[in-house]
């Protein structure tokens, strides 16, 4: 099933079903770690790659390809490879197509354990990253190098909602003979498309929306077939950052309310931010639905609903931030995002609290900064329990 044929609301249910004999109506879960071949023959056709049967569940499994097929359906991608994370999705992703004395423009917008991985961990191997703002394509431009081999920008951003533009990235990028990458973890495939806007690779940290009620782990990297296919499912194989089938079956039947839900996240989302912006005790308010955000025109070509985090500035800085937080009732203190219920929390010191100072700053996260991933509750509870929060300042 493809876009061609079908809407988004009936690929994220039907899309990539493979029935056994038993002809099953919902997703088998094949909870296996090896496979039996019918031959010694067939045994090293598989390994070799001639037959693509499944090999072993470390980087094949009927599950998890079912998944794959149908993110890949929704995104519009040829193919996907899923992984046990977000952020192994991301390694995956850099390991599979970067080398040492390679370069990686990013977006200095990125959340916090994305920076840590590109400056930290692919550092100490040799690729090297310049952080640009992201809306700022002189910036994408200028940072440009002859080993420059991919750009990388979360839309909208993590935390603060900025969005790119990203037809215009993808101009720059392919200019510089570099693949453009996008995290649409905020967005999905339910809100927005990147790779009908030109984007090379996708990458979703399927623990969020995807998955949507803060069940499972899972990250997923889409893109054109010879891209992602031999040289990421080479680095599952050996690497092994491997989905597991459970939450491969988990993230699949979240899929199937993907739209329905993003739609609704979206709509609480919008009604607490126009709402937050008339607070007295708020400062500044950061989501794409409102017209005063600085990207609202381009949010509304690029996606089709401004998503379900509204992030938020409290006056009076981290003590005033804190007591807000602290005192609400019924919103979860956690930093996990893209759950039924709704979660709040204070990124200075959580998401992006590992971040020297002078970074979180030159980020635009300050210490007032408070980030709501809106629920599926009512709104007007959630509503009140953040002015129960907010009164105490």
């Amino acid at each position: 099933m493809t876009g061609n044929e079908y809407e988004l609301e009936t690929l994220a249910v039907r899309a990539g079903i493979v029935r056994s004999q038993f002809n099953e109506h919902s997703e088998a879960m094949y909870l296996t770690s090896s496979f039996v071949f019918d031959n010694a023959a067939q045994a090293a056709q598989r390994f070799s790659g001639e037959d693509e049967g499944m090999v072993y569940s470390r980087y094949t499994n009927p599950t998890v390809r079912m998944l794959e097929t149908r993110l890949a359906a929704l995104e519009g991608a040829e193919y996907c490879v899923s992984t046990s994370s977000g952020m192994s999705a991301i390694l995956t992703l850099a390991m599979s197509l970067l080398k040492a004395g390679e370069h990686v423009i990013a977006s200095r917008s990125l959340f916090g354990a994305t920076v840590q991985l590109f400056n930290n961990v692919l550092g100490r191997f040799g690729v090297e990253t310049t952080f640009v703002e992201p809306a700022r394509m002189d910036q994408w431009r200028a940072a440009v190098r002859p080993n420059t081999r991919l750009f990388f920008v979360e839309t909208p951003s993590n935390p603060l909602t900025e969005i790119v533009d990203i037809g215009a990235l993808a101009e720059v990028a392919h200019d510089a003979g570099a693949l453009l990458a996008v995290d649409n973890c905020f967005c999905t495939p339910a809100l927005q498309r990147p790779i009908e806007h030109g984007a090379d690779l996708v990458m979703h940290s399927a623990t969020k929306y995807l998955d949507g009620q803060g069940r499972v782990l899972g990250g997923a990297v889409l893109g054109r077939r010879d891209v992602i296919q031999a040289p990421m499912t080479g680095f599952l194989r050996s690497a092994g950052p491997a989905l597991s089938p459970f939450n491969a079956w988990v993230i699949l039947k979240g899929l199937e309310t993907l739209r329905l839900r993003m739609l609704a996240h979206s709509e609480s989302a919008l009604e607490l931010a126009q709402w937050l912006e008339q607070h007295p005790r708020v400062s500044r308010v950061f989501y794409p639905g409102l017209s005063s955000h600085p990207q609202h025109e381009l949010a509304k070509r690029q996606q089709s609903a401004g998503g379900g985090v509204v992030s938020f500035e409290v006056k009076g800085g981290r003590k005033e931030a804190w007591k807000v937080i602290d005192s609400t009732k019924m919103i979860s203190i956690t930093a996990n995002l893209g759950d039924a219920k709704s979660t709040i929390t204070h990124p200075a010191s959580t998401t992006h609290g590992k971040l020297a100072p002078q970074v979180r700053e030159a980020a635009g996260i300050g210490e007032g900064l408070l980030r709501l991933a809106v629920g599926l509750e009512a709104v007007t509870d959630i509503r009140a329990d953040l002015e129960h929060g907010l009164s105490q300042i």
